[in-house]
């Protein structure tokens, strides 16, 4: 007889679930057809926007999932993990939320960066503003 454990991971890999989370240096594979099922059936209603087809968002999230991983090497491990899990949270999945998190998370930690190190260069100029100055009379 089979065991529910057999059955239960026979579903789940029959649904394209993962049993394990993801690690951080890879990237999951996102259902994106509902996200843009729901964006074609919402631009119809949009009088005077730009409607999108279904393969258009789908040719845009798989851009954005190329892009994602190409920029992959300028991503930290622990974005990489709070987005991704932020990613399979729950309702629908986009590679554009993804990558947003992405590299805004990258975006921030680089500006934090050069804020701690512009009070370094500003004490380096006003120590050089500071410095006695020879005078035409010394």
């Amino acid at each position: 007889m089979i065991s529910r454990l057999t059955v239960a991971l026979a579903v789940a890999a029959a649904l394209g679930l993962s049993i394990w989370p993801a690690r951080a240096d890879q990237y999951p594979t996102l259902n994106v057809a509902p996200l843009c099922h729901g964006i074609t059936d919402q631009s119809d209603l949009q009088e005077g926007l730009r409607s999108v087809t279904f393969d258009q968002c789908m040719k845009a999230e798989q851009t954005d999932r190329e892009t994602m991983i190409k920029e992959r090497p300028t991503f930290s491990a622990s974005d990489k993990a709070h987005c991704i899990a932020e990613a399979q949270m729950g309702g629908e999945s986009s590679y554009t939320d993804l990558l947003t998190c992405l590299e805004m998370a990258r975006d921030v930690r680089a500006l934090k960066g050069q804020a701690a190190d512009k009070p370094k260069q500003t004490e380096e100029v006003s120590q050089r503003k500071q410095s006695p100055r020879r005078t035409l009379r010394d």
